[in-house]
């Protein structure tokens, strides 16, 4: 990889976490603080579940990225999908802001040649790109399982987060950037 695509493959990644993380808090403001919790059948996650999966996930995976193992000690991954309690919207939050303050800054920080690093995943090998895209994936399956879940609960008050049905002759380019709106 030359540097050029080594820093350009480096920005993508920081533009996608922000696109997915945009995402998800778009859907998320657009519903109730009950439909937070609810459940579509027993065995589903609720979309707070999947807001403490991400959090934790990407605090551990991001939080001393090149020299520790991505699954901290501190983490209980199972209890990620355990609501015992119902949590609140500021709580859910929290916690969802320090995995992506942990991922964000981890990302900013990397330069090119650390690209070419190993790091760990529970005691795997990984080199610093595979690790960023399985990483990216599974946030991004995450996101896709929040937005689908909000717009199911929002109803007919959903606003959609890219371009409406039926608009796309009617979008620009320009409207994906200007509205922070997913292509």
């Amino acid at each position: 990889m030359t540097a050029d695509l080594r820093t350009a493959y480096l920005q993508d990644m920081v533009r996608m976490y922000r696109n997915y993380r945009t995402l998800a808090e778009r859907a998320v403001a657009q519903i109730s603080d009950d439909d937070l919790h609810t459940l579509v059948d027993p065995d589903a996650n609720s979309i707070a579940i999947i807001i403490r999966h991400v959090g934790g996930n990407l605090r551990s995976r991001f939080t001393d990225f090149l020299t520790t193992d991505g699954e901290k000690p501190d983490r209980h991954r199972d209890t990620e999908f355990e609501m015992p309690a119902r949590a609140t919207r500021e709580q859910l939050m929290r916690g969802w802001d320090a995995g992506w303050s942990a991922a964000l800054s981890a990302l900013e920080a990397l330069q090119p040649e650390d690209l070419d690093r190993t790091v760990h995943i529970r005691g795997e090998a990984f080199l610093v790109v595979e690790a960023l895209s399985r990483s990216v994936t599974h946030t991004a399956m995450h996101v896709g399982q929040i937005v689908l879940l909000a717009k199911h609960f929002a109803g007919s008050s959903w606003r959609s987060l890219s371009i409406p049905k039926g608009q796309s002759a009617a979008a620009s380019i320009g409207d994906f950037k200007t509205k922070g709106l997913a292509r």
